[in-house]
């Protein structure tokens, strides 16, 4: 017999009743019934009872065991009676009666629980994640992610793709984010940087003949975390093809990623490939007041600044003449309830940073409210058929510049929907959001700036960059999204060397700059390149939607804080003055005040 075990503990059932088996793992919980003692054992497949009598030969040992300590049991599978089957337990149906008990590894007190879900503070929670990711949801989705991931690699090489890696210490790029920098101590003062994505080699590796690449790639930017973005590090689905157009990238990749949501939804439905709606950037900032739309969510927002045009609801009437716009977010049912509704909506509106929020109620076909009232009975009507309001609808509405008022909306449109419980979670809603802006203009350094990726190709090529105004300009760039969030973004990329030099003249640098800067991709474009495309999706953002988690943190291993500080292994961390002196480097303290 195996030194440690025959079986897992999830692999028994009442087919091995009468066997001698040995398991081993850790105790979960333990149970004192009198003349009995119960223990769930649980290793990485499952958890088994074991059960042992108050005389019997290895009490003494099993009462002795604390919570978590790893214990290795020998004894026979017993058939439980049928009112102690356990329904919910793979193995419920059997027990092993203990003949033989060794400690392994006797456990101290916990600093957290492992058995059950209780909350507990991040820092404990990160400072102990060894014992954290014991707990059954986290070690579930850690699991899953794995499955995920190499599901995504089997989909994507039967799609024709080959997986190539690429370098971790590179140059700086030109991603958006700060870099990394590690220093080299071969040569003195300069730096190498880990890369923000694999942007630039991808496309070497197109130039170089290699037609279908992908990456589970890691990717490094040293900003700020929040809920769906890590601090540090994220990996991403990284994949760059030859000879395509954008419709060619998206109908190669819609049968991969809804393949992986189907394989892991439970149940819910997805959107089917060949079916993701394309949405333009434009129409997407109208409709839902952002470019990362929940589909689920039926809210449609709609232009309504015509009807305030000499309106006699004076705020948004000089809004209007002022160059602004209004908009309308309607509120289904909203209507038939209390005005509280209302009232709450526009207090959580001056909450986020705005002036407030405009409403109509309409309570059985009775339009209430002051934009009612004041807005005039004939021209309210004519709003509300415009809108198809019901007759116990409700309806918001944002006013200000136009950035502003979106904004506003947006966010409304997100909280109208949560708030009257509108939102299908039954479904992953996914799409594209196509012809983003080539440019945008960057208001603090008072000069246009790239509005996304600066390797696209603008539509038009090299003709709209020497003839239209740059913030009418779109790209060949495209995001996918699902449920409210980006989880890819890619494009059709600028592969001529004047197109590109030009497209970063009108930001303001010169041919000198982009040799420089990108001399390697300037370079290989002189020598014969392909007309080329991408994207790269968010294996994070992928993997916590499909384990239906609310942060990053609950899908990655071994994550930092919200301070980008690895609690478990104490880093960041001061270097030696050794390690200093051969790297060529002096730590300059932060000035105080």
């Amino acid at each position: 017999m195996h030194a440690y075990r025959t079986h897992t503990c999830g692999e028994l059932r009442a087919t091995h009743a009468g066997e001698t088996v040995r398991v081993s793992g850790w105790v979960h919980r333990k149970r004192d019934h009198g003349d009995l003692v119960f223990i769930d054992l649980r290793d990485h497949y499952g958890m088994v009872q074991i059960v042992t009598e108050v005389d019997g030969p290895v009490f003494a040992v099993i009462e002795s065991l604390k919570a978590e300590s790893v214990v290795t049991i020998t004894g026979t599978v017993e058939a439980r009676a049928k009112e102690a089957v356990n329904p919910n337990l793979p193995t419920g149906e059997i027990e092993i009666r203990v003949a033989e008990a060794v400690v392994q590894s006797a456990a101290a007190e916990l600093p957290i629980p492992v058995a059950g879900e209780q909350e507990y503070p991040e820092e404990q929670r990160l400072r102990y994640r060894f014992l954290d990711l014991r707990r059954d949801t986290l070690h579930g989705n850690i699991v899953k992610r794995t499955k995920i991931i190499s599901d995504m690699r089997q989909r994507m090489q039967a799609s024709g793709f080959t997986e190539y890696s690429t370098p971790i210490l590179t140059a700086s790029s030109p991603e958006g984010a700060r870099d990394f920098l590690v220093p080299s101590r071969i040569h003195a003062g300069k730096f190498y940087a880990l890369p923000q994505a694999p942007q630039i080699y991808k496309q070497l590796l197109m130039v170089a003949g290699f037609d279908r690449y992908f990456q589970i790639a890691p990717c490094f930017r040293d900003e700020d975390p929040r809920a769906d973005r890590l601090p540090g590090e994220f990996y991403q689905l990284d994949l760059e093809m030859s000879f395509v157009t954008q419709e060619d990238v998206w109908a190669t990749l819609e049968p991969v990623m809804s393949g992986v949501f189907e394989t892991f939804a439970e149940g819910k439905h997805v959107t089917p490939a060949g079916e993701w709606p394309r949405i333009p950037y434009d129409e997407a900032i109208l409709k839902y007041g952002s470019d990362k739309p929940d589909l689920r969510n039926p809210v449609i927002i709609t232009d309504v600044t015509d009807h305030f045009v000499g309106s006699g609801f004076g705020i948004f009437a000089s809004i209007v003449e002022s160059g602004g716009v209004i908009r309308a977010i309607p509120a289904p049912g909203a209507g038939a309830g209390s005005r509280k509704f209302f009232d709450d909506m526009n207090n959580w509106s001056r909450s986020e940073g705005f002036s407030g929020l405009g409403y109509i109620n309409i309570k059985d076909g009775e339009p209430g409210g002051p934009i009612a009232k004041n807005h005039g009975p004939e021209a309210t009507a004519k709003l509300i058929a415009a809108l198809g309001l019901g007759p116990n609808d409700g309806v918001f509405f944002a006013a200000g510049k136009p950035e502003q008022a979106a904004k506003l909306a947006g966010l409304a449109r997100i909280r109208v929907g949560e708030q009257l419980d509108l939102i299908d979670k039954n479904r992953f809603a996914l799409c594209w959001i196509v012809d983003f802006p080539f440019y945008e203009w960057n208001e603090d350094e008072k000069k246009v700036d790239f509005s996304h990726n600066p390797f696209s190709m603008p539509q038009g090529g090299i003709e709209a960059l020497q003839g239209a105004d740059p913030l009418s300009i779109k790209a060949y760039q495209y995001d996918a999204v699902c449920n409210g969030f980006e989880i890819a973004s890619g494009s059709v990329r600028n592969h001529l060397p004047e197109t590109m030099v030009k497209a970063f003249e009108l930001v303001g640098l010169s041919r000198a700059d982009v040799e420089e800067r990108f001399g390697g991709l300037y370079r290989a474009f002189q020598y014969g390149a392909p007309p080329h495309g991408g994207a790269a999706f968010g294996i994070d953002r992928i993997v916590m939607l499909l384990c239906g988690a609310i942060n990053l943190r609950e899908i990655t291993l071994f994550p930092m804080n919200q301070r980008a500080e690895d609690l478990l292994m104490g880093s960041p961390a001061p270097a030696e003055l050794r390690q200093l002196r051969e790297l060529h480097l002096r730590v300059v303290e932060p000035s105080k005040g």
